[in-house]
């Protein structure tokens, strides 16, 4: 199974400060910082990534 290509961030306005997204063999999540693309790749599990959005999310709405 290919690596799918990366994501830009729906959040990232113009510049290099965005965070990238891609699913991997094995539907490991990819996240990687675009300005500096060939630096480190965090891996992570779909429901470890879930759990984090929904935490980012909620606290958002705290705010």
């Amino acid at each position: 199974m290919p690596t799918s290509p990366w994501q830009k961030s729906s959040y990232c306005g113009e510049g290099d400060a965005c965070i990238h997204i891609s699913t991997s063999p094995g539907r490991t999540v990819r996240l990687t910082e675009s300005g500096d693309p060939s630096g480190a790749v965090l891996r992570t599990t779909p429901t470890a990534w879930a759990a984090l959005v929904r935490t980012i999310k909620e606290s958002r709405s705290l705010d």
